[in-house]
């Protein structure tokens, strides 16, 4: 009996952690490497990322890395609105010298990327950048923590170009069910 006790109780903390590691994070601030304990820099990064737009971030491998045949894996993650994070995908970076280049498109209603760097040594021993946690960048309009922030946000949600289409629709609708009221009434 303390056996199944044991478990559920390793159980149920496994399943808080998550819980409490995110809400280290304030909602809108990106998650940046600290320069000094990474072997990369950003040389650019879109920030914020956008809906259904094209996301891009471009990294330069410190020289000592790059003499000594350091490879990178670029990993990222999208998480949406509604609280579900898609699985981390490795991206086919473009590499030209030093530098690698990750492009990506995140889908509508996303609340942030994340992203990490796995620097593989000449060895085949491994680090994560950064450990156990993911950088991140926070979209155009994210949901955190009960609320809607970003610059594409307003107190009920995401701003969007189609804003006007739904209103639209219902006089559409209206005047379908007014003419089919009226058909119907004639017969």
């Amino acid at each position: 009996m303390g056996y199944k006790v044991i478990i559920t109780l390793v159980l149920s903390l496994a399943l808080l952690l998550p819980i409490v590691s995110a809400g280290d994070v304030d909602g809108g601030q990106d998650i940046n490497p600290n320069g000094n304990d990474v072997p990369f820099s950003i040389i650019s990064r879109d920030a914020p990322s956008m809906d259904s737009t094209p996301w891009s971030m471009t990294l330069n491998m410190d020289d000592d890395a790059y003499q000594n045949g350091t490879t990178f894996e670029i990993i990222t993650q999208i998480c949406l609105n509604s609280g579900v994070c898609d699985p981390p995908v490795i991206m086919n970076a473009e590499i030209d010298g030093p530098n690698q280049t990750i492009k990506l498109t995140p889908p509508s209603d996303h609340t942030y990327v994340n992203w990490r760097v796995k620097a593989i040594y000449e060895d085949g021993n491994s680090t994560n950048y950064p450990t156990g946690d993911w950088y991140k960048t926070w979209s155009s309009c994210w949901f955190d923590d009960g609320s809607y922030g970003g610059i594409d946000s307003n107190s009920d949600g995401c701003n969007s170009d189609d804003d006007s289409l739904p209103g639209f629709g219902i006089l559409l609708s209206g005047t379908a069910i007014g003419i089919a009221a009226i058909s119907f009434r004639k017969d």
